[in-house]
């Protein structure tokens, strides 16, 4: 039988309590454990928490990108003066979301980034004023199942928004651009630079097939995965003109990149300091979402160009003389990025790669077979190499079929001996290149924090 829901303030107050508890007893930063218990004490605290918000919500979801995107656009949001309630730590299933309302202390706009499985649910439930759809790539086999299924359901729950929640899209995304077609209050955007621009589909590509007729899609420009201008020469469905387009796209690698951007407001260009392709579509992603919200491009440009890297995306850590970067990779499309990107540098390459195999991992590790490590091996570009990790091994072998010498390799399981082990192979004043999967990223960041190096993640403002 089910219990009956507890009043809101009661069933409140005791979420409240559980955080700083979890956070006192030193089990986390109380990011999760209230929304989870208040969703158990009282089912529709969410929805009732949502609707309180007077500025309404914005979702921010797709496969990568996410979190740098929801902090950009928090950039944006702020030089309004306007209070924001958001999840800055990561937490981004619905008990993430529901733990930052409990704190929105009067906010007057809610700012969630969301994970692509529990962002149908969350649709229903805080019926966002905004919704930023960014990308699906093949990602957590085992806990998301095929790509197809993700959209379909992303496809169900767009069909039941309200027609005045603004959609904001990727049109380089093919399967994006279907779910969002039918909608009828949306913004999209895209890369239009042909400079930046790859000759052939690379192995973690997936959705190459027309979504209305089935037939092989066509692409005049590639960037990322399977991003990029696409056709169908059957059926006629096209990739049209984005309302916000990256005109000019000049990267810099790890110091960053120029963006030239065409909006309906008018004009941006700025120099942001996120390195890569994927981050020019979370700038373009940012800057599509704050049009919408109605900012102006005068005020859109310099709030992004002020924002540094969230944490493990880009993030920069000095140790001692070695400057570590850390870069999650959990899936092919985003690890690829991180290696082209890596190859922008001029100088020898030190890498630390570090693979778990746990639930906000996925269990299934198959998805490092498409990754183009072999980039690092040409030229000889990587200077040494350190693995670790529950699956170091797995890793160490893919290395191997790669091509790369394992005796100049390091195979290190723990993550904190694998720091160290890479720190002595990076010489007294190199760079080093950290690639962790998600809960790796976790372990490696406490490591850092235990060290008095950075703090915890869930202080990341």
């Amino acid at each position: 039988m089910r219990m009956p829901s507890l009043p809101q303030g009661l069933a409140a107050s005791a979420a409240r309590r559980a955080g700083l508890l979890s956070q006192k007893l030193g089990r986390g930063g109380g990011t999760t454990l209230p929304g989870l218990l208040l969703n158990r004490l009282r089912p529709e605290a969410t929805a009732e928490m949502a609707r309180s918000v007077p500025g309404g919500v914005i979702l921010v979801s797709g496969t990568n990108g996410k979190t740098t995107t929801a902090r950009l656009v928090r950039a944006a949001l702020d030089t309004t003066g306007a209070k924001v309630v958001a999840n800055t730590a990561g937490s981004n299933l619905e008990r993430g979301v529901a733990t930052a309302l409990l704190h929105a202390d009067g906010a007057e706009i809610g700012l969630f980034e969301v994970d692509e499985a529990a962002l149908p649910g969350l649709m229903g439930q805080t019926q966002p004023r905004a919704i930023a759809l960014m990308n699906l790539f093949r990602d957590q086999l085992d806990r998301y199942g095929e790509l197809e299924h993700l959209v379909d359901r992303w496809r169900e729950a767009v069909a039941c928004l309200d027609p005045a929640t603004v959609v904001i899209y990727n049109a380089d995304d093919p399967a994006v651009a279907e779910i969002a077609a039918t909608h009828p209050n949306t913004v999209s955007y895209g890369i239009e630079d042909p400079r930046v621009g790859r000759e052939r589909l690379p192995h973690a590509a997936d959705t190459t097939d027309c979504r209305q007729c089935g037939a092989p899609l066509h692409y005049d420009m590639i960037t990322i995965a399977h991003l990029g201008r696409w056709a169908c020469r059957e059926c006629g469905s096209a990739r049209g003109q984005p309302d916000v387009r990256a005109t000019r796209v000049e990267l810099h690698g790890l110091g960053g990149q120029r963006l030239a951007m065409a909006t309906p407001q008018g004009p941006i260009e700025l120099s942001l300091r996120l390195p890569g392709m994927h981050n020019s579509y979370n700038a373009l992603a940012a800057t599509a979402t704050a049009a919408a919200l109605g900012l102006g491009s005068e005020s859109i440009g310099p709030a992004l160009a002020k924002r540094e890297a969230a944490f493990g995306r880009a993030e920069r850590t000095q140790i001692g003389k070695v400057r570590v970067t850390t870069l999650l990779a959990k899936n092919p499309a985003g690890a690829n990025e991180n290696i082209r990107t890596m190859l922008l540098e001029d100088h020898p390459l030190h890498l630390l790669v570090l693979l778990n195999d746990r639930t906000a991992d996925g269990q299934d590790v198959s998805w490092i077979w498409d990754v183009d490590y072999e980039l690092l091996l040409e030229n000889n570009r990587l200077e040494s190499l350190t693995v670790g990790g529950d699956r170091a091994y797995d890793m160490a072998l893919r290395f191997r079929y790669g091509g790369f010498d394992p005796v100049r390799m390091s195979v290190v399981p723990s993550v904190s001996a694998a720091l160290d082990a890479a720190l002595r192979t990076s010489g007294s004043d190199g760079d080093l290149y950290v690639l962790p999967t998600y809960t790796a990223l976790l372990e490696f960041q406490a490591v850092l924090a235990d060290r008095g190096l950075v703090p915890a993640f869930w202080e990341d403002k």
